[in-house]
């Protein structure tokens, strides 16, 4: 048997959510099963599947021990075994914002390697005394957006389970802009346009192609750019993503005949060579909160926009 009481980070979640987190060992069907044989309690009551937790529940598990987790001593967590370095953009109680590198890996991949965003800022945090495992029963920090390994740019952080709840909506809802820097190799067509064409991905190869009809296979994608200064055939480009699909960027900008500088997939070897560039020109440079509804703890946030000041390759190519 074992009991948990619902601390701060836990409360708003399903009583099978929470379990499934709290308790990973316990397959899903004996959870349901002791949920409705009463051997799973709140506050020393049935419960149901659905039910809503609060804080100060107690959620009592009469089931074996060898479903539950033995805990890890002090030292011993996974991500400890990436660095602690992270730029820091802005950070609060609330949230951090994160300038991540280009070349690391946002979660883990394929690599298995443990030296990602995420254990980088957990190790972080941990560092700081605002992460602490072992007082979580389901609760940890969280990035709320990807990018590629090889894009670089801003990664929003929650530190506590209602941020990461508000900024998951505001996200899903389009109530954050984020901008992108690229180089591209070519002068787009227009000073500034916003684009609209259809993309297909190939999960098999990871790879997407557009075009101008729309198929029951395709999706619509939308991307808005501004030419900020030109260099000979290179052009600074601001994009902003107003829909967001898998290489969204480097497609359309490819499509357009403007490939971004720097990427092997939908750019151009040749001129890669050339500039002596192994990587794409893509930077998620700028992020402004536009809560249009309620935003709860993160209100004071709304209006606020916040830019990273080095981006690698505007100095690099003259710009």
């Amino acid at each position: 048997m074992k009991s948990f009481v619902i601390g701060p980070n836990d409360g708003g979640q399903r009583v099978d959510k929470f379990i499934t987190k709290a308790v990973p060992r316990l397959p899903q069907s004996r959870m349901y099963k002791a949920i409705r044989t009463k051997n799973i309690k709140v506050n020393r009551k049935r419960c149901e599947i659905s039910q809503r937790l609060i804080e100060g529940d107690v959620v009592d598990i009469y089931l074996p021990d060898e479903f539950f987790s033995s805990e890890k001593p002090s030292g011993d967590y996974d991500f400890l075994k990436a660095p602690a370095e992270i730029t820091v953009v802005y950070e609060d109680e609330n949230i951090l914002l994160i300038d991540k590198k280009s070349g690391l890996v946002v979660h883990e991949d394929e690599s298995s390697t443990p030296d990602t965003l995420a254990n980088r800022m957990k190790h972080y945090l941990y560092d700081r005394g605002e992460y602490d495992p072992a007082a979580e029963n389901s609760f940890a920090p969280a990035l709320c957006n990807r990018l590629d390994r090889n894009t670089g740019g801003i990664v929003i952080a929650a530190k506590n389970a209602e941020a990461l709840r508000i900024l998951n909506l505001k996200i899903r809802e389009r109530e954050i802009e984020k901008k992108y820097l690229c180089i591209t190799a070519g002068i787009p067509p227009k000073k500034a346009d916003t684009l609209t064409n259809y993309l297909f991905k190939d999960s098999k190869t990871n790879t997407v192609t557009v075009s101008d009809r729309k198929t029951p296979s395709n999706r619509t994608i939308i991307t808005k750019y501004r030419v900020l200064r030109r260099v000979g055939e290179l052009a600074l480009v601001e994009v902003e993503l107003l829909t967001g699909r898998t290489h969204q960027i480097r497609a359309h900008m490819a499509y357009i005949g403007c490939p971004l500088l720097g990427d092997g997939k939908y750019g151009s070897n040749e001129i890669n060579r050339r500039y002596h560039i192994g990587t794409q020109a893509l930077y998620s440079y700028k992020l402004k909160f536009v809560f249009t509804g309620e935003s709860g703890i993160l209100d004071y946030l709304n209006g606020r926009e916040f830019e990273v000041g080095d981006v690698w390759f505007a100095h690099k190519f003259g710009f």
